[in-house]
């Protein structure tokens, strides 16, 4: 601030200078000086002008009583990420009504394509939005609506699907909210080998001492579905599972059609009596194994032949299917637990506060993210 008060007085002794006729060798010499000064300076000008933006961010933060929250979603007809869409509004209303804060929510729905969400990410980021929470269509293609962000100033979090790159959440003060990646293959795993130490013949069928399995995969180049299926395997094989592959994974993009689409070609093709296990990314894949294993005669509930399907997620009807004896297990994604951290990092992004102010939340080794915790479900 010195350094800012010296320029205005070198500035003016130019200006004294010039009006009383001084020297043009003085005045250039007074002009030199004020320049030198200003550069010398421009470090605490930057400074001083920073300081003086976050007291004003403060005040309007403080004296904020309701905030405008945009969320893009991938795609609502997505099991999961309805409950947790469904979270998020039971707890802009709870969560804002607790803090004092009025929390409007305006949600679109990508459906699963990157260029339909971008036309959406550009008019929510132009209408003003306080704050916007992004589950990414594309894993690899966030970063056009980082640079949304950028350009209208409008701060904004990824949820659920992470980017690829981590770059787009730490060079943009940004933060994910998500859950470990390796977690869910690894309880995946488990789930197999305690199965496997517990009665082997449910597992390897025909007691050639192989476990032949398949993997059905929700996306390409998608961190989460990397870990789930590399985690589900190696930790079944480190646990004493001795798993063989029977076929390349199938990507199935999440998708409950597509998932059971792609089974009726793998039985087809290998036959149902030669499968013993199959792993799928997430409960919605699952289901549409199952419904073409039920073609088949098998995984039916009522004590017959059952191939070991395990899914990810805990969904209301991956539970069901549970407990009639027709999905073995499955990793819960806790979706309400999801939403009400994205509503809380939401309402305190859009007050300009830390993301985790006033929360029992934690970030991450990672030092960007907040990781919600799976849990193992198999039938009681």
């Amino acid at each position: 601030m010195k350094k800012f008060v010296a320029i205005t007085m070198a500035a003016l002794m130019v200006l004294s200078l010039a009006a009383c006729g001084g020297s043009t060798v003085d005045v250039q010499q007074a002009a030199e000086t004020v320049s030198k000064v200003a550069e010398e300076a421009a470090p605490a000008v930057q400074e001083a002008a920073e300081a003086v933006k976050e007291a004003a961010q403060e005040a309007v933060a403080e004296g904020k009583s309701e905030v405008n929250i945009g969320v893009l979603v991938w795609k609502y007809s997505d099991t999961y990420g309805s409950s947790v869409r469904v979270a998020m509004e039971k707890y802009a209303e709870e969560l804002g009504a607790e803090l004092g804060v009025k929390v409007n929510l305006e949600m679109q729905d990508g459906n699963d394509d990157q260029a339909t969400q971008n036309n959406q990410a550009d008019v929510m980021f132009a209408a003003g939005k306080d704050l916007i929470i992004i589950n990414l269509c594309d894993t690899s293609a966030g970063q056009y609506l980082a640079d949304l962000g950028a350009q209208y100033g409008v701060p904004f979090f990824f949820y659920n699907k992470e980017p690829n790159d981590s770059s787009l959440v730490t060079n943009n003060n940004s933060i994910f909210i998500g859950t470990k990646p390796e977690e869910a293959g690894i309880m995946q795993g488990e789930i197999l080998a305690d199965l496997y130490k517990a009665n082997p013949e449910k597992v390897d069928r025909n007691g050639d001492g192989k476990v032949t399995f398949l993997e059905f995969e929700g996306e390409v180049n998608n961190a989460e579905a990397i870990a789930r299926t590399e985690y589900s395997e190696s930790t079944a094989i480190e646990q004493g599972v001795p798993l063989e592959r029977l076929a390349e994974n199938q990507v199935a993009n999440w998708d409950t059609g597509k998932a059971q689409e792609m089974m009726v070609a793998q039985l087809a093709a290998i036959g149902a009596e030669n499968i013993d296990v199959i792993f799928c990314n997430n409960d919605d894949m699952a289901i549409g194994v199952i419904a073409a294993l039920n073609e088949q005669g098998y995984n039916l509930g009522d004590g017959g032949d059952e191939i070991v399907v395990i899914g990810v997620d805990a969904t209301d009807t991956a539970i069901e299917y549970i407990n009639a004896g027709k999905l073995y297990g499955t990793v819960k994604q806790d979706g309400d637990a999801m939403g009400k951290c994205n509503i809380y990092m939401a309402i305190n992004g859009a007050l300009g506060k830390d993301w985790l102010d006033g929360t029992d939340y934690k970030m991450a080794d990672d030092g960007f993210s907040v990781r919600i915790p799976y849990a193992k479900i198999t039938k009681e």
